[in-house]
């Protein structure tokens, strides 16, 4: 094991090691490089510098709009259960003035019809709309049929 050891720790020169040290530009496209190798570094720091700016200012926004809309959100619950007691208000209002005319109208002796309109139907508007009208129209020309000398015409 000892002999393991110390060939690992002995030095072992090879040709692709690169050196510790600053090697002297003797080439101008190595100091180029190396301008451009500075040049990018900063450049990087500065990107990653103006992300973290953004990141911290959308960061900021998002909150911002996040509590915003949370005021939002409350005012606009808050208005509809206004809304919602006011129409409540109504209703009541206008079933207690409904059986105020009522209570009026038989003090005067009147019939109340509106328990006649309750009772009928109400027909569907777009789906039986056709079919009453076409009931209508026949009972209508059955009544106008015209006669002749006590004779039915028919057509």
């Amino acid at each position: 094991m000892a002999s393991i050891d110390s060939t690992l720790s002995s030095p072992i020169a090879s040709p692709i090691s690169p050196k510790k040290e600053d090697p002297i530009p003797d080439d101008p496209n190595i100091a180029e490089i190396t301008e451009t190798k500075s040049e990018l570094l900063s450049r990087i720091q500065g990107l990653k510098q103006d992300l973290q700016s953004w990141r911290s200012k959308l960061n900021t926004q998002v909150k911002t709009y996040r509590d915003e809309l949370t005021n939002l959100k409350n005012s606009l619950n808050v208005e509809v259960e206004e809304l919602r007691s006011g129409f409540q208000e109504l209703r009541m209002t206008l079933q207690q003035q409904q059986e105020d005319v009522k209570t009026s109208l038989k003090n005067i002796g009147l019939p109340d019809i509106s328990e006649d309109v309750k009772e009928a139907p109400v027909p569907e508007p777009e789906e039986d709309a056709d079919e009453f009208q076409v009931a209508a129209l026949e009972e209508k020309s059955k009544e106008e049929t015209p006669q002749e000398n006590g004779v039915d015409i028919q057509q």
